[in-house]
């Protein structure tokens, strides 16, 4: 019997340890087959931050770099210079890259570094229990906003694709979503496409993932599913921000 569905030779055969209704396993998925389509894994060198995407090395059969918190463009920086033949990549959440880590991506993309970058945005604080993160929503409630966001006091979301897509250096800014099959198809074309970017040197690419986090939005995985495109995607438009030819 032909086989139409298998695991990527990028993921390790080991079981998830995410949440129910974690999608990150799911964008983990979509980043694998993006390696083996272009048959890059044995010299691809991850990148993991702090938060929920440092299991990157748990889940990835490649070299992976640990990063302090929010400093993944800046190792990832340092490993592509140093390593110019190697495919590089970071994968960080929103209370990584967008807080404590915004000047790392932000000089790293200005720069147009050769790396490609993968921001998972569930709009919360995921592994250290579900704080306001900057991509937290007006209104939502969060273990540290209880009262809902307040922007008049806390500031708006951070619209990071957007943001990216801003500076010269960027090549290429997307937002995709993986909550509808529709969505999951989108967004894996985007990250082969973020993946081809560095392939053929034209530089700096940025893939933003609308993504679920039933435990800390304390829903259940169907709900949180559908918050992403009732309450997210609204806000979060999805698209192509930038893309260099």
């Amino acid at each position: 019997m032909q086989p139409v569905f298998q695991r990527p030779i990028s993921l390790k055969d080991v079981a998830t340890h995410f949440c129910p209704g974690c999608q990150h396993g799911l964008i983990h998925r979509l980043v694998a087959d993006a390696m083996d389509h272009f048959g890059v894994q044995p010299q691809t060198i991850g990148v993991a931050s702090v938060g929920c995407s440092v299991f990157l090395y748990e889940y990835f059969d490649i070299d992976v770099v640990e990063a302090p918190h929010g400093r993944a463009p800046a190792v990832a920086t340092g490993v592509k210079r140093a390593r110019p033949d190697n495919f590089v990549f970071t994968y960080q959440g929103d209370g990584d890259l967008a807080a404590i880590g915004t000047s790392e991506i932000i000089h790293a993309a200005n720069r147009g570094e050769l790396f490609t970058a993968i921001f998972v945005n569930n709009t919360t604080y995921g592994m250290t229990g579900g704080q306001m993160a900057p991509t937290s929503l007006p209104g939502q409630r969060t273990l540290t906003s209880p009262e809902g966001r307040d922007v008049t006091i806390d500031g708006y979301p951070m619209r990071m694709a957007e943001v990216i897509a801003a500076l010269d250096g960027a090549a290429y800014s997307v937002r995709v979503a993986v909550n509808s099959p529709k969505n999951i198809l989108a967004a894996a074309k985007a990250i082969k496409t973020a993946f081809s970017y560095q392939i053929e040197k034209k530089g700096f690419a940025f893939v933003e993932v609308l993504s679920a986090c039933p435990t800390n939005w304390g829903m259940s995985a169907v709900q949180a599913n559908e918050r992403v495109a009732k309450e997210m995607i609204p806000y979060f438009a999805l698209g192509t921000f930038k893309e260099k030819n």
